[in-house]
């Protein structure tokens, strides 16, 4: 099925975080200051003023109760605010304090001591956030601060969060490679998240990079009005000291805390993992090499981290499937990214995927398109996992979702979801679950599709060159294959893109060469028969 949506009209170059992303390249572009250097204090800025702003109708209510209590004022008590889930700011740490400082004052230093001062006050935050502001000059910090203070302090928290995203993005953008290890497109997060539905429970992204993961899942729940603090428990590891401190100011402005710890997760499991979460999601890095399996050698096995073994390859994708595998509890839901080389590979790592195909636990593979990351232009698949599948009429199946065609053209070398298709997309799985639609995100464009592809019924049902429910015999006979391609096929009168026809191509040789491999082994067997007949 093809769905491209129409460009993105450019009305919103006019909203306010494109408006203060222009501004802010612009000073960056005459700076002299690399990417790297300007992207965490900048975020730092951001965060600033969005904590400022809580924090000043804070201490608003705060006077006015103070007026009229015998208890005497607590406008200045950092427990008062820390009560209710709100950061204490100084009167040295706050943005107007900062911002009416003279232009030619040492401002980087004052920057510096204001977020000290935030650390000490609200030791949540301790050590998260930025002290290299003294690389600025007093001039260019002076128009930063002018630029974010433009971000109307009356704005919500949801409003803030979406301008940090937003400069997040755009930094993962201007970074190249080094922006990819810490940000995922929020439409692929989004579908992660609307395929997984994190209502309630416990949720781990041991590669969590800047959080987006843990801020679409608040999201998710807020949408369908609860509150995202009461209802998820966030956990996350990086191995990045920095991106760790990026994940939690960007956990601070969308109002959430989380327990995100410093740490290599094939090595280290901070959290406890195995067998408890209710949710993990994930981007882990793709074919990372050299991971010394000596050290992984006690957590092979039934019950451990790595319950189906070790790959011969060096390759990690298939320790990463096995760690969020065992990392979900008995109801379990998990999604994630991973190269598309993984549906498909073969030897050790094919053994690996049909001990984790026979434990029915795989509940969903949705192929994507390539140019939906800013560093590569491959495309990748998204698996979702389901520990509670086998107790369900689905257990002996897996639903295959072809989205390749599915798509807007953002730029001329990338592409993203609307809101829509991420919306039909998700529905998709819960048809093929039997689930009710739900129409949160997408609304009416959303219905409207799945009823013209699915009927007003809207019940589950194949469909060619979209999806396809395979039997687990039918992915033993393919090879214990998740590639959605093998399954999915092409509708009728639709042609074979050249992506379709090239990944068809790598199929029919994969089997070529299997069934080459077979006749070599027969011949070799009829040989040493014929021989041994000959000599008796």
């Amino acid at each position: 099925m093809h769905w491209i949506a129409p460009s993105e009209k450019d009305t919103a170059t006019d909203t306010l975080e494109k408006r203060l992303w222009a501004a802010a390249d612009q000073l960056r572009a005459n700076s002299g200051l690399k990417a790297s250097q300007y992207s965490t204090p900048v975020l730092g800025l951001i965060f600033l003023r969005f904590a400022d702003a809580r924090f000043a109708a804070a201490r608003a209510r705060l006077e006015k109760v103070s007026a009229s209590s015998r208890r005497g004022p607590r406008v200045d008590q950092p427990d008062a605010y820390h009560a209710e889930g709100l950061l204490f700011l100084a009167p040295d740490a706050r943005f107007d304090w900062l911002l009416a400082l003279p232009e030619g004052g040492q401002i980087g230093r004052a920057v510096n001591e204001s977020m000290r001062a935030i650390e000490r006050d609200n030791p949540q935050l301790s050590g998260a956030l930025p002290k290299t502001y003294e690389l600025f000059t007093s001039t260019l910090l002076k128009e930063l601060l002018k630029k974010v203070s433009e971000i109307p302090a009356s704005l919500d928290y949801d409003a803030f969060g979406r301008i940090y995203e937003y400069f997040l993005g755009e930094f993962a953008r201007t970074e190249g490679q080094k922006g990819g290890e810490f940000y995922t497109p929020s439409p692929i997060v989004r579908l992660l998240v609307e395929v997984l539905e994190p209502f309630h429970g416990l949720v781990l992204d041991p590669a969590c990079g800047s959080g987006g993961m843990f801020v679409q899942s608040a999201r998710f729940v807020a949408e369908h009005r609860a509150n995202p603090s009461a209802e998820l428990s966030i956990h996350g590891q990086e191995k990045d000291a920095e991106t760790v401190k990026l994940c939690r100011m960007n956990l601070a402005v969308h109002g959430l805390e989380g327990e995100i710890r410093e740490a290599i997760t094939y090595y280290e499991d901070l959290h406890r993992s195995t067998g408890r979460f209710d949710f993990v999601l994930a981007n882990p890095p793709f074919n990372v090499n050299a991971v010394d399996k000596e050290r992984l050698a006690g957590e092979i096995g039934p019950g451990q981290r790595y319950p189906f073994g070790m790959p011969r390859t060096d390759n990690a994708n298939y320790l990463w499937i096995q760690l969020f595998y065992s990392a979900l509890n008995g109801r379990g839901r998990a999604g994630f990214v991973m190269a598309n080389s993984a549906s498909d590979a073969r030897a050790s790592e094919q053994e690996l995927r049909r001990q984790l195909v026979e434990s029915r636990a795989v509940d969903a593979m949705v192929a994507v398109g390539p140019n939906f990351f800013y560093t590569v232009t491959l495309p990748c698949t998204l698996w979702f996992l389901d520990r509670g599948k086998k107790a369900t009429p689905r257990a002996d199946t897996v639903l295959f979702l072809d989205a390749r065609h599915v798509f807007r053209q953002i730029d001329r070398a990338h592409r993203d979801w609307t809101p829509a298709q991420i919306g039909f997309l998700a529905n998709v799985v819960r048809l093929y679950r039997g689930e009710e639609p739900d129409f949160t995100l997408g609304g009416e464009e959303a219905r409207a599709k799945l009823e013209e592809v699915f009927g007003n019924k809207s019940a589950f049902a194949d469909v060619p060159g979209l999806c396809r429910a395979a039997t687990i015999g039918e992915i033993e006979a393919q090879g214990w294959s998740l590639n959605p391609g093998r399954y999915v096929g092409v509708a009728p009168g639709e042609e074979v893109s050249d992506e379709d026809f090239k990944e068809r191509l790598e199929g029919l040789n994969e089997e070529l060469e299997g069934l080459n491999a077979q006749a070599r082994e027969l011949e070799a067997a009829i040989g040493a028969n014929v021989a041994e007949m000959l000599g008796a």
